[in-house]
């Protein structure tokens, strides 16, 4: 069976990747929660619905965090909490990471790389949370040896 990483760009907007252990980006998408209560009930949903997830990588705030570690120990799933300086420093070049701005758009940009180099169908649409939790799976795939290291894998010809 296939092994499945679910990466998740923590808010009350989230952001999930999922990346499979033959090197695809399998699924992405986002949503909107109203409120960290809507939130803590979804966490199980999400996580349950990943067939085969071999691991979790949260990048974010460490309370809206828990629920989800919480329901990867559940599960038995390896999980991972970690700041956006760590997948960055890996896959952004520094002059990426001077503001806010700079980082979202080129995760923004090395996202769309991403889905066209190892997705299977594309998406018209790709906010920043989807962008990230996108990045923040390539970090974590590559990590594994999932996938070559992201800055090779992303900007290479």
């Amino acid at each position: 069976m296939t092994e499945r990483l679910l990466a998740v760009d923590l808010g009350l907007r989230c952001g999930f990747a999922v990346w499979t252990s033959d090197g695809r980006l399998d699924t992405w998408r986002s949503t909107r929660f109203a409120r960290p209560g809507q939130a803590r009930r979804a966490v199980d949903g999400v996580v349950g619905a990943v067939e085969g997830l071999a691991a979790l990588v949260l990048e974010g705030d460490r309370l809206l965090a828990r629920p989800w570690q919480r329901a990867a120990d559940r599960r038995g799933v390896e999980h991972q909490l970690i700041g956006a300086e760590i997948w960055r420093a890996d896959v952004l070049y520094a002059r990426e990471q001077r503001n806010g701005k700079l980082a979202k758009d080129a995760a923004d940009t090395l996202a769309r790389v991403a889905i066209e180099r190892f997705a299977d169908h594309r998406s018209p649409t790709l906010k920043h949370d989807v962008a990230e939790a996108i990045l923040i799976g390539a970090w974590a795939a590559a990590a594994r040896g999932w996938i070559p290291d992201p800055i090779r894998a992303l900007r290479s010809h």
